[in-house]
C-alpha cells in the first residue's frame, strides 16, 4: 500500500478559519441582477428565479437530477452532463475516485471550500458503492483495493481540512475519525481533528489528540504551536474552573450562615410557585455576610391595598423600626386626600396561617418577624399600609376573598 507523505514543518501554519468569504446565494444574485446591481441586463432578465434554477441544475455543480439534466436537450444530450458522467464512471472504481480528489483539490488551490468538499463527498461515494458493474475491471484487483482504501483515507482528510475552513467541527472530528482508522498515523487527521475540537472548546479532548499526535511526529512545527494554543485555552478555563468552584464554595458558606441567623431569630421563610423578581434585592446579612454578627437586612414590600400602589424598600436593616422608613415615605405623591400620615395609617402582615396581624408601627423589623406569627415568603417582607379610617372596610373585603 503506498504511504502518505510525510507534512512539511510548516504545514497547515497558513489555515486561517476566520476569513473564508462567503458566497452570496443564488436567489440573492439573482434579485441584485434583475435590480441592475450586478453585471449588465441580457436574456436572464425575462427569466423567472424559478427558471433560472431549473437551468442551472442542468449544469454539473448545481444538478441534481439526471433527468432535470437532459430535460429539453436534443437526445438527452448536454455537453457538460456527458463530461461529469464521464468523471463518475469512466475507468476504473479507484480512478474514478482520483479524479473527484483531483477536481476537490482544484476548488480548494483557489480557497473554494464548499465546492472541494462536495468533490471529496462525490468520490467517497463512489468508493463506497457496493456495485462494481458501473467501473472498468482492474487489472490487478489487489492494487485496485489498496488504492482504494488509500484514497478512502486521503478523500476523508481532504474533506475535514474543507469542513474545517467551513467551520463544521464535528464533520471535521467525523472524517478525521475515518481517517484514522484507516492509517492511526495521519498526521493531518490529529491535526485537523485537534483543531476542531479547540474551536468547540473542548480542550482536553483536543490536548489528547494533538498529544497523540506529537507523540507520532515529535518535530512537526503545526503540531507545536497547536498545543500551545490547547494549553493556553486549558490553563484559561483551569483558572475559570477555579474561580467559579470558590465563587460556589463562598455562596454556600453564606447560605449556610444565613439560614443559621434566621434560624437563631425564629424567623419563618418559605417559597412559593410563583417567586416575584426581586433583581438584586434578597436577604443578607451586612455588612459581612459570613459574620453572624452581622445583622440582617430585608426586601421589603409595602403595599397600599385601598390604591394599588407599591413601594420597594430593597435593604430595610432588621433594627430599623417602621416608623423610621414611613417617615421619609409618606406622605405620598400620589395621596391627593391627604389619607397617609403616619398617625392615621395602620400596619398589617400576613400570618403563616393565611391571615393577617396588626403590627405596630415602633415595632422593628426584627419584631415583626420573631413572634411565631408572620413569616417571610419569597425572601420578600410585605407591609400592607392602610389608612385606619378605611382599614375595618379592608379586612371585611380581604376576609370575603379568602372565605371567611
Amino acid at each position: 500500500m503506498a504511504r502518505i507523505e510525510e507534512l512539511p514543518d510548516d504545514f497547515d501554519e497558513n489555515i486561517n478559519l476566520n476569513n473564508a468569504p462567503e458566497a452570496p446565494s443564488i436567489e440573492e444574485l439573482y434579485n441584485q441582477h434583475i435590480a441592475g446591481a450586478g453585471p449588465e441586463p441580457n436574456q436572464i432578465s425575462s427569466k423567472s428565479f424559478e427558471e433560472i434554477v431549473q437551468d442551472m441544475s442542468k449544469t454539473p455543480l448545481f444538478m441534481n437530477s439526471l433527468d432535470e439534466a437532459t430535460e429539453g436537450c436534443a437526445d438527452g444530450e448536454n455537453i457538460m452532463l456527458e463530461a461529469i458522467k464521464a468523471l463518475q464512471h469512466e475507468g476504473t472504481k479507484a480512478e474514478v475516485a482520483q479524479g473527484f480528489k483531483e477536481r476537490g483539490n482544484e476548488m480548494v488551490a483557489e480557497k473554494k471550500w464548499s465546492d472541494a468538499r462536495e468533490f471529496y463527498t462525490k468520490g467517497l461515494a463512489v468508493l463506497a458503492d457496493k456495485s462494481e458493474d458501473k467501473w472498468d475491471k482492474p487489472e490487478d484487483q489487489t492494487t485496485e483495493e489498496n488504492q482504494r482504501t488509500l484514497l478512502t483515507e486521503q478523500l476523508h482528510i481532504n474533506r475535514a481540512r474543507c469542513n474545517l475552513e467551513l467551520k463544521n467541527y464535528r464533520s471535521t472530528t467525523m472524517d478525521c475519525a475515518a481517517a484514522l482508522r484507516i492509517n492511526p498515523s495521519n498526521i493531518k487527521a490529529y491535526y485537523r481533528s485537534a483543531s476542531a475540537l479547540l474551536a468547540l472548546d473542548k480542550v482536553l479532548d483536543a490536548l489528547d489528540v494533538a498529544s497523540r499526535g506529537s507523540k507520532l511526529d515529535p518535530a512537526n512545527v503545526a503540531l507545536k504551536k497547536l498545543l500551545d494554543q490547547i494549553r493556553a485555552r486549558a490553563q484559561v478555563k483551569e483558572a475559570q474552573d477555579r474561580r467559579r468552584l470558590a465563587e460556589l464554595k463562598t455562596k454556600r458558606q453564606e447560605m449556610q450562615v444565613l439560614e443559621a441567623a434566621l434560624k437563631a431569630r425564629k424567623i419563618f421563610v418559605r417559597g412559593s410557585k410563583q417567586p416575584p423578581n426581586l433583581e438584586d434585592a434578597s436577604i443578607r446579612l451586612s455588612p459581612d455576610p459570613l459574620s453572624p454578627t452581622s445583622l440582617l437586612e430585608f426586601p421589603v414590600m409595602l403595599l397600599y391595598p385601598m390604591h394599588n400602589q407599591t413601594d420597594l424598600i430593597k435593604a430595610w436593616a432588621e433594627k430599623d423600626a417602621i416608623t423610621h422608613h414611613l417617615s421619609y415615605i409618606l406622605p405620598l405623591p400620589w395621596d391627593t386626600k391627604n389619607e397617609y400620615k403616619q398617625s392615621t395609617v395602620d400596619c398589617y402582615m400576613d400570618t403563616i396561617s393565611g391571615g393577617l396581624v396588626k403590627v405596630g408601627k415602633k415595632l422593628t423589623l426584627l419584631d415583626a418577624l420573631s413572634n411565631g406569627k408572620t413569616e417571610v415568603v419569597d425572601g420578600l417582607v410585605r407591609i400592607y399600609v392602610v389608612p385606619s379610617s378605611r382599614a375595618p372596610q379592608w379586612l371585611e373585603e380581604v376576609k370575603k376573598k379568602k372565605g371567611k
